[in-house]
């Protein structure tokens, strides 16, 4: 759970690696890092999001590389963000004294987040302070595959062996001999590292602190534009704050998880890298984003998904940060995973799957767009018009749903939805802006397919609508987004009985859901899975639709109490244990967050949803 003031808690491993909601993130729009709560950065990739990782200790604690700052004998410790920021502090205890590390990925004086510009300054900074007694604090990076050092102004020069086109500099306060090293300090002692790349500022001084308030300062003016009201609403601000971090601030593209390859459930091999942009993911950030006063960034991404898609000719469902296609996936044989869990894996297999979500999912955001006052040139509309049509018969057709199986394709009902979601948007953006379009064809192939919908995946016996076209009964949760997409309305009786046998049949327990039930519902990979963390907030909104407030509410607040004490989510959690697994933090659970909370507001001031 969120805690703003948390205790002191020992400091713990699994496996020998650090438990995921013991980690805390930072970033400045071009990349992230972990950190845990042993002052150690686990996972660091440069130059932005989806680069080589410089460190990812993560995936393998021997030969995966760190940046550590831990003191001899640590035994507790606790983490907190700066408020309503990015800037990270870690306190750490001993037998002998209390040490505070603060981190953060430094932001450029007077910097406007709002601005598509960089804002980064390519600077990891780290000020330590002993705050009582006396410590040995061992100062330690070591980049994945080594590294050379030498010295020079002010620091040192560092060259990693695996990424020698990266420019290091590491500059401190104190004397540098190397890149391992310890200090004696007492009370009241501090000193600074900065860790630099890009053009290094090797020659100019450096202030920490100065640093640091610019940093603090450009997130605290950005949050002034956060107009949430309702519950969780520091849970709220936080999944903000924590979607911006996933976000590309100059390309307007948004990561689903700056993590590649940890596994769900552990010991699995569900190792994905997520360090790309799905469109999928676009149309629901762009909604919730919008909704708690951050238009800017809403619509920066839905200009970067037009972009897209109007490059590439042809709907992809997930793109690179620059919207070129996604690297053919790889395992990395190097590295033993994040617990022994193997493969780690770089690029997406997925990328070039047949999805026909995706159809809806680029229409949906061109509608979102237009609704908040965007144009649409005739090259860009020209190629819409051609994605509604294709959108007409693609639905007929089998895919990989939602949820990427890589088995052989079906034809799922959430599929043959979101074209019918292509179709009503296209009808809607034709109307609006009075462009060229066979509407009423539109509006006529619209509504026969939420009828078929309706009519051909009930099933009778069961009393459910299925997760395939052909009724066949089976079940996954992606049947809850139908109302959330306009489909269907929530009160209409056959979702409403959808909703309960998803809630009773794909219940993990605790008011966490599963996916779908993989005996139920085979999809070409080995093992279960936990569950899905957004699924459950998709139940959330489908309450509150139909009603049921007070239902919806006591759900929401005990998925909200799930997150870390840094009011971080993962994409899954192991209804076993309650231990975070999946690649962390998950965009998609700070949308749901955000999204069912507006929901909820909304529904209690008795708005509509």
């Amino acid at each position: 759970m969120l805690e703003p003031d948390p205790s002191f808690r020992p400091v713990r491993t699994r496996d020998g690696y650090p438990p995921l909601e013991d980690l805390g993130l930072i970033g400045d729009g071009s990349t992230v890092a972990l950190v845990g709560l042993d002052g150690g950065i686990c996972w660091l990739c440069l130059p932005r999001f989806d680069s080589e990782p410089l460190l990812c200790g993560l995936l393998d604690r021997d030969r995966g590389g760190h940046f550590s700052i831990t003191p001899d004998g640590l035994t507790e410790a606790r983490q907190r963000y700066e408020p309503d920021t990015g800037v990270l502090v870690t306190e750490m205890r001993t037998a002998t004294g209390t040490v505070r590390i603060t981190d953060a990925l430094a932001l450029r004086p007077g910097a406007d987040l709002t601005d598509d510009a960089p804002a980064g300054r390519g600077e990891l900074v780290r000020s330590v302070v002993v705050l009582h007694g006396s410590v040995r604090l061992r100062v330690d990076l070591a980049p994945r595959g080594g590294a050379q050092a030498r010295l020079a102004a002010s620091g040192l020069v560092v060259t990693p062996a695996r990424r020698p086109d990266l420019r290091l500099h590491l500059r401190s306060t104190l004397p540098l001999s190397g890149l391992h090293g310890s200090h004696d300090l007492r009370q009241g002692d501090s000193f600074d590292l900065v860790l630099s790349w890009g053009r290094t500022h090797r020659h100019h001084r450096f202030d920490a602190d100065a640093m640091l308030a610019a940093t603090t300062g450009a997130w605290r003016r950005w949050m002034t534009r956060f107009t949430y009201d309702g519950p969780a609403e520091p849970m709220v601000r936080r999944a903000a704050i924590t979607l911006k971090l996933c976000d590309h601030w100059v390309n307007g593209s948004i990561v689903a998880a700056p993590t590649s390859s940890l596994p769900a459930p552990v010991g699995g091999v569900r190792n994905w890298d997520y360090r790309y942009t799905w469109i999928r993911d676009a149309a629901y950030t762009v909604f919730a984003m919008r909704r708690i006063g951050f238009a800017d960034e809403a619509d920066a991404f839905l200009g970067w998904v037009l972009d897209a898609f109007e490059q590439s000719r042809h709907p992809r469902i997930m793109y690179d940060l620059d919207g070129a296609p996604v690297p053919a996936e790889w395992e990395d044989a190097e590295l033993e995973g994040y617990r022994r869990s193997a493969p780690v894996r770089w690029g997406n297999g997925a990328a070039d799957q047949r999805q026909h979500d995706v159809y809806g999912e680029v229409l949906d955001c061109a509608d979102q767009w237009v609704r908040a006052g965007g144009e649409l040139e005739q090259p860009l509309w020209t190629e819409l018009v051609n994605l509604a049509e294709a959108a007409r018969e693609a639905w007929r057709q089998p895919d990989q749903g939602i949820w990427e199986i890589r088995s052989e394709g079906r034809v799922f009902t959430y599929s043959a939805a979101m074209c019918q979601v292509a179709l009503d948007r296209a009808a809607a953006i034709s109307e609006r802006l009075d462009l060229s379009g066979p509407v009423a064809a539109w509006r006529a192939a619209a509504g026969k397919l939420r009828e078929i919908i309706l009519d051909e995946s009930w099933n009778e016996e069961t009393q459910t609508l299925s997760e395939h076209l052909d009724g066949d009964g089976s079940l996954d949760a992606s049947l809850l987004a139908l109302p959330l997409r306009r489909v269907v309305p929530a009160s209409h009786p056959r979702v409403v009985a959808t909703a309960a046998a998803v809630a009773e049949r794909l219940s993990a327990g605790g008011g966490l859901l599963y996916r779908y039930l993989h005996d139920d519902s085979p999809d070409g990979i080995t093992g279960d899975e936990g569950a899905f963390l957004l699924c459950s907030f998709w139940l959330v909104d489908n309450l509150a639709l139909q009603g049921r407030l007070v239902e919806a509410q006591e759900l929401y607040a005990s998925l909200c109490a799930r997150a870390s004490p840094l009011g971080l989510l993962p994409e899954q959690i192991d209804p076993s244990t309650g231990e975070f697994v999946g690649n962390f933090p998950q965009a998609f659970s700070h949308i749901g967050v955000i999204a069912s909370g507006v929901t909820l507001a909304r529904a209690g001031a008795g708005e509509p949803g």
